[in-house]
């Protein structure tokens, strides 16, 4: 398009209104492009993804379900909340142990087979990852070895499997810490030749040996002195279960392992009567 010399001479020639106005149409025109500019820049800012929350948070939020672990759903928040901050932290130790023990838990407890079983698959994974992490800690191993035990329990062929897993797990923590849960780790080797068939090793015993071990960092430890009465009581020992049960029945409430005592108190007035 060829522009005539007179139209830039027109234009040129505009009063000082005209040239007012256009002004003003110029102003806001630029005025909408920052709007448009900055609003732009709000909804990009407003799309970025939210900073990871801290895991300290999530850890502290998670142990505080946890010790009302005797409703299940505060486990499984527990759990929820441990996922969340691994999702942006995977290589966290103390989120992965602790996702170990609350699969254990909710594994332990849970009526849904469908649940058990993820739990204690989820728990072992968790368990893994835990040592991988830091091997030189009890954590890990512990309740790796604790989801071994539970899948064991749920099929006969996994725990034919996973027989020398457990013992691998438990003589672990008992190299890098005996003492650790209260001498938790004898109560398991003391369950898994308890409960192993003879020709697998198991051996009652053997059995007693590991419990009565255990208690020596854990005489307050109610599961295993209900352990030490039954398998007592496998070995016709009666008088010596009864003892353990009545120790057991005199323990002081721990508030930090309430439901496990609970549990522990439950079972063992069971075995009593079936002492009588």
């Amino acid at each position: 398009m060829t522009i005539q010399y007179g139209q830039f001479k027109r234009a040129g020639t505009l009063g000082n209104g005209q040239k007012a106005r256009n002004l003003g149409l110029c102003l806001a025109a630029l005025s909408l492009l920052f709007a448009a500019t900055s609003c732009r820049k709000r909804t990009e800012a407003s799309s970025d993804p939210s900073p990871a929350r801290p895991a300290a948070d999530a850890i502290a939020e998670a142990d505080t379900l946890y010790a009302g672990r005797g409703d299940l759903t505060r486990v499984r928040q527990g759990l929820v909340a441990l996922r969340q901050a691994q999702a942006g932290e995977s290589s966290n130790y103390e989120m992965a142990w602790r996702l170990a023990k609350f699969n254990y838990y909710l594994g332990s407890h849970s009526p849904d087979d469908a649940e058990r079983d993820k739990a204690f698959r989820d728990g072992v994974e968790a368990g893994k990852l835990a040592v991988k992490l830091q091997d030189g800690r009890p954590d890990g191993h512990f309740w790796l070895g604790a989801n071994y035990g539970g899948s064991a329990k749920i099929s006969m062929l996994a725990g034919l499997s996973e027989i020398d897993e457990i013992k691998r797990e438990m003589e672990a923590v008992i190299k890098l810490d005996e003492k650790y849960e209260a001498g938790s780790a004898y109560m398991v080797l003391g369950q898994v030749y308890l409960e192993s068939p003879r020709l697998l090793g198991g051996d009652t015993q053997t059995a007693i040996e590991y419990f009565q071990k255990g208690l020596r960092f854990g005489p307050n430890n109610s599961l295993l002195r209900w352990h030490l009465a039954q398998a007592y009581a496998d070995a016709n020992r009666k008088e010596d279960a009864r003892k353990e049960i009545e120790a057991l029945l005199a323990m002081k409430v721990d508030p930090a392992y309430e439901p496990e005592q609970k549990e522990a108190v439950e079972k063992a007035r069971k075995l009593a009567e079936r002492l009588r």
